[in-house]
């Protein structure tokens, strides 16, 4: 299993008994020496194993003659270790640290299972042999099991029991049916065993030895086998060869009996639709799929062999005879399957595919809202952009760490933000049709809100739960200066004609009343705003679209620069660097073995398209059916845009950032907000007005006032916070109330203009 982890501080083990004097010499020596003698800077580590080469600075006592600096200490205390089993792997962590790259968690290539951690071994292991286990199998997941699946899977049973035995030539299969109706009631501490066995083995050499798996009589008799017994001085050992009570019946003769046949039509069928409904319910409750892999096995395995050789047993403590192991389980729940991965792909993932089909069927089919509300289909639509996004991200971080850096950044700045894009552009051609501007208002929410949410909620959150579990947590502060500076130049960008709209335009007001009737006394007014389009177009055509366009080249050309900056000319500042020659950077830990890709390039852009595809037919669902939400006065529009429009798309994002930061790598926690966050002012407004410019659909860049004032005030307080390169939990909670206070903001405020 891969090991990431950031290097805060990384040699304190070594200097724990040191005073601080010691340890930065000791630490500068290191730096120096590496710098100075670049032939000794990498050298392969004694504590090499056969699956991992390892490569460690090598020091030498010089600090006596090359003096290093504070600024020296403070850069190489938060250098960076990146861990990777293969290059493709180590090529995806660096992209990680890269300026405009998608943050992405998720392992790209296969890793053995041999070196994996026995809990995940355990999520992957097979039912069909028996393993030693401690502790009662009366669970509290194992209650559950017999009150949600056990009884009515043993009543099916006893039902197909009923039946079997009416039909005479079927007796067996119903005295099968009325053992298996027990066993699946309750299923653990049991075990389904294969008799047909030509001879059974006590074996008194290895006395604790349950039970052996199935095996072939070619895997028994070759020589690798034979080979693998001890050679010089073997445990004595006593095998006694048991004579089977019958000979076994031949596969041909099941096969020739009429009652198999009307077993498999009476029998079989129902139950093997009683299976598959309890494989797809556990398989989506996810952390019960142990359950679905029994019934699994009972469908494909166990219901099509010869009852005769089919025996129950209770799995005892100490069995000394080898038998067929055809299903045996302990536990029908494990908390740990949320890692589970098909494919490479996360389990929640490969669940919510299915909510993506049952949105487009209930969108296309029930035109007319008989079956289902819209508010439902809205709710379904936007939930559905969740797992798309997801795929999204896996193709993306698939390409980028099988390509080079320019390659990667073109794939990242093209599809980055294409789940977002597909929304804001759909939203903006549905209010153009309708003739309202009230969409238009909706997607500056949204784009405002995933600004505020990237700033202020995602590195909040990561910061509590990182805190949580780790007191400080440490990043680079000057990579996360360069994307501080390049927020401050987006929003002064994005705001700028807002703030030139305001100083210049004229300030419009609706029902303006005087209760007292004199002329001179002042007037009451709602409603005020500034008219840049009927009474005051020369303004907008001659002074503010001309800034626009200004700002949409100028915004996209800083994010280029900044690109060039971090990717080329300044890559040191990121303090990683790949031994491998495809990168700048940090020791690397990989293994020997080529690497096996989940998805390979041209899948990944298969998958890129078709996912791209599902979003804009998802969010053009969302938008058909966001009318009676947008309609409702309960809730303000501002705040439909700035929650569950903005966040939603970022969900996986967020879980992303989490992570890393319970690996205390708050610095890629931070990186996930701040490169949204970038990417929302620098292509994504950009693009939107060059869309607008091309296609008039109504999308102004001038932004109220509650929008202007939070999102600078936002920027102003993260970068104060992140000025020091460290955090815990209660700067955290500082952002995160920030971010409630402005929601509660939102909620509160009145509709705007044209909803």
């Amino acid at each position: 299993m891969a090991q990431f982890d950031t290097a805060d501080l990384k040699l304190e083990h070594l200097w724990e008994h040191d005073p601080r004097g010691h340890r930065r010499s000791s630490q500068c020596d290191r730096l120096c020496v590496s710098g100075t003698h670049p032939e000794t800077a990498d050298t392969p580590s004694p504590c090499t194993s056969h699956h991992f080469g390892h490569y460690t600075p090598k020091c030498l006592p010089i600090h006596r003659h090359l003096p290093c600096s504070e600024d020296v200490w403070q850069e190489v205390s938060c250098r960076t270790s990146i861990h990777a089993e293969n290059e493709v792997e180590a090529h995806k962590l660096a992209n990680n640290y890269m300026f405009g790259f998608r943050k992405w968690k998720s392992h790209v290539t296969e890793r053995p299972i041999e070196d994996r951690s026995d809990v995940v071994k355990e999520l992957y292991s097979q039912q069909n042999f028996i393993k030693p286990h401690a502790g009662s199998v009366v669970t509290f997941g194992n209650v559950v099991y017999s009150i949600l699946f056990g009884w009515w899977i043993s009543l099916a049973y006893v039902l197909v029991c009923l039946l079997m035995f009416c039909t005479i030539i079927g007796i067996p299969y119903g005295k099968l049916c009325w053992r298996l109706s027990g066993y699946l009631l309750w299923p653990f501490g049991k075990a389904l065993q294969k008799t047909s066995m030509p001879a059974r083995r006590c074996c008194i050499k290895f006395p604790h030895c349950e039970a052996i798996p199935e095996e072939t009589d070619d895997v028994k008799g070759s020589p690798e086998v034979k080979e693998s017994a001890p050679l010089l001085h073997p445990p004595p050992s006593v095998i006694t060869d048991v004579p089977p009570s019958a000979p076994p019946p031949q596969k041909s003769q099941y096969w020739c009996r009429a009652g198999t046949y009307v077993w498999l039509l009476l029998g079989y069928l129902p139950l093997a639709a009683v299976h598959a409904l309890v494989c797809f319910l556990s398989w989506m409750l996810v952390f019960s799929i142990p359950v679905a892999k029994t019934n699994a096995r009972m469908l494909h395995t166990v219901l099509l062999l010869p009852p005769e050789e089919i025996r129950l047993q209770t799995v005892q403590k100490a069995q000394s005879c080898e038998a067929r192991v055809l299903l045996c389980c302990y536990r029908a729940f494990n908390r740990y399957y949320y890692k589970y991965e098909v494919d490479g792909i996360n389990v929640f993932a490969v669940n919510l595919l299915s909510l993506v089909i049952v949105t487009l069927v209930i969108g296309y089919v029930d035109h007319n809202n008989s079956f289902v509300s819209s508010e439902v289909k809205f709710a379904t639509t936007v939930t559905s952009i969740i797992p798309l996004s997801y795929y999204i991200g896996m193709g993306i971080a698939s390409i980028s760490a099988q390509s080079n850096f320019a390659v990667g950044a073109v794939v990242n700045a093209t599809f980055g933000s294409i789940t977002e894009l597909t929304f804001y552009l759909t939203a903006l051609l549905q209010g153009q049709r309708s003739g309202t501007k009230c969409l238009a208002e909706i997607v500056k929410a949204a784009l405002t809100g995933t600004l505020l949410g990237c700033i202020l909620f995602v590195p909040g959150l990561c910061m509590i739960i990182g805190g949580c579990k780790h007191s400080e947590q440490r990043f680079n502060s000057r990579s996360a200066g360069v994307s501080s500076a390049l927020l401050f130049i987006s929003v002064g960008g994005v705001f700028a004609p807002t703030l030139f709209s305001k100083a210049y335009g004229n300030l419009v007001c609706e029902n303006c009343s005087n209760l007292s009737g004199d002329k001179g006394s002042p007037f009451t007014c709602t409603a005020c705003y500034y008219d840049l389009t009927e009474n005051n177009l020369s303004l907008f055509q001659s002074h503010i679209e001309p800034l626009v366009y200004t700002v949409s080249v100028l915004l996209p050309a800083a994010y280029l620069v900044g690109l060039v900056f971090t990717l080329k000319t300044h890559s040191h500042i990121y303090d990683f660097h790949i031994s491998n020659g495809h990168g700048h950077g940090a020791s690397t830990v990989m293994s020997h073995h080529n690497p096996v890709v989940h998805w390979s390039r041209w899948r990944a852009l298969a998958v890129l398209i078709v996912a791209t595809l599902l979003t804009a037919v998802c969010a053009d669902l969302a938008t058909e059916h966001i009318t009676p939400i947008i309609s409702s006065r309960a809730v303000s529009q501002y705040f439909i845009g700035v929650t569950v429009l903005a966040m939603v798309p970022e969900i996986p994002e967020i879980v992303n950032g989490i992570q890393f930061a319970l690996q205390n790598n708050i610095s890629l926690s931070l990186e996930v907000g701040n490169c949204l966050a970038v990417q929302v002012c620098m292509l994504q407004i950009p693009l939107l007005i060059l869309f607008n410019a091309v296609y008039d659909v109504g999308f102004v860049l001038i932004f109220s006032d509650l929008h202007l004032w939070a999102s600078i005030f936002s920027v102003i307080l993260v970068n104060y916070i992140f000025m020091d390169g460290k955090c815990d939990y209660f700067q955290g909670t500082a952002l995160v109330v920030v971010y409630l206070i402005l929601l509660a903001l939102y909620f509160f405020a009145p509709s705007p203009r044209g909803c």
